[in-house]
């Protein structure tokens, strides 16, 4: 992960391209300062790439946060600008399922497990995290599963 945010980093600034090549900084600048947060906590190497994950997927739900700020203050330029840095740190997280997708996902696991109560619940989210690791959103799968359970079809 930390290879290609370099080389993206440096493909950004041979084509001058200074929105990405700033956000890119600013995703590195970040790794950065968690490494070093890691490293002296824990005396270890530093964060790795679900570590990445997970602080790209804060560093988007800022932004998402942050447009919505802007556009009630009628800021639609720094609008436009957090959501542009928002495509562009998307790049590099898996690609996130559709609800669709998610919920075959749920409703095939719930099956393949025989899951049959809101009582495997867990166990059904434990699954889906496992085997679907930075795919879906973990309120989003809980919301699923349940939505699942409280349906017919299961009861």
């Amino acid at each position: 992960m930390r290879t290609r945010i370099n080389l993206e980093l440096q493909l950004a600034e041979k084509e001058k391209n200074r929105e990405r090549l700033s956000t890119l900084r600013l995703i590195s600048a970040a790794i950065r300062d968690r490494d070093i947060s890691v490293r002296c906590e824990e005396n270890a190497q530093g964060v790795s790439d679900k570590q990445i994950f997970v602080l790209l997927s804060q560093m988007i739900a800022q932004r998402n946060r942050s447009v919505i700020h802007y556009q009630e203050a009628g800021r639609l330029e720094d609008a436009e600008r957090e959501q542009a840095e928002i495509m562009i740190i998307q790049e590099f997280l898996p690609k996130q399922m559709t609800d669709e997708e998610m919920m075959e996902t749920v409703y095939r696991v719930i099956d393949a497990e025989g899951a049959s109560s809101i009582r495997d619940m867990s166990k059904v989210i434990g699954i889906i995290r496992r085997d679907y690791p930075d795919q879906m959103d973990d309120s989003k799968i809980v919301a699923a599963v349940k939505r699942c359970f409280s349906s017919n079809k299961f009861a």
